[in-house]
């Protein structure tokens, strides 16, 4: 029993060193729905009444949506800028804020409404209601974190640099999933403690 254990173990680590989108889809199935748990238990929850059907959608997610396009694009970036410079870092986190975010984001609402059988409707209405506010925060949060992860830290552990950066990202989105239409005025101001 044990060296099969250890046989899979090793199997594992292989695999993620062979496949480093593995590595990003492992940690990302993982980060996420810490995230939410993070986030359901600043909103009250405990082991108890934890909405595990919320873990397991942010957990789909991350792993098997979030890693492979974050790492697509760190590809495509690393491919069309591949010196590690200052003004090429600034340069990918610029493209990075109006070309990857705002799509990151979109589909962040829109899939994860489908994932809770909501009709394509009302996904499109959570994107329209959520988008920009979410938006305004990442704009100032994510340059910087792009910048660091493009200029400091080596192409393989880009994703898991990342994954770790996105922790709490993700508690941060998984609160403004929770929010309802109503919780997010005209403007696209939102309460920082949920009602």
């Amino acid at each position: 029993m044990i060296n099969n254990m250890s046989a899979i173990v090793q199997n594992l680590k292989v695999l993620m060193i062979k496949y480093p989108v593995v590595r990003g889809m492992v940690s990302y199935s993982c980060i996420w729905p810490t995230s939410s748990l993070i986030q359901q238990t600043i909103e009250g929850k405990t082991w108890d009444n934890y909405d595990w059907w919320r873990v397991l959608r942010f957990s789909l997610y991350g792993g098997f949506f979030v890693a492979p396009t974050l790492y697509g694009w760190i590809k495509v970036s690393s491919a069309m800028w591949p010196q590690t410079t200052l003004g090429t870092a600034l340069t990918k986190a610029a493209v990075e804020t109006i070309s990857y975010t705002p799509a990151a984001m979109t589909c962040f609402y829109f899939i994860m409404s489908l994932l809770e059988l909501k009709t394509i409707g009302e996904a499109a209405a959570e994107v329209g209601k959520k988008f920009w506010p979410t938006f305004k925060i990442g704009g100032i949060v994510w340059p910087i974190v792009a910048t660091v992860n493009f200029y400091f830290i080596p192409e393989r552990n880009r994703v898991p640099f990342i994954s770790v950066c996105s922790l709490i990202w993700t508690c941060f989105l998984a609160y403004m999933k929770h929010l309802q239409h109503h919780q997010i005025d005209e403007e696209g101001n939102f309460p920082l403690i949920s009602q």
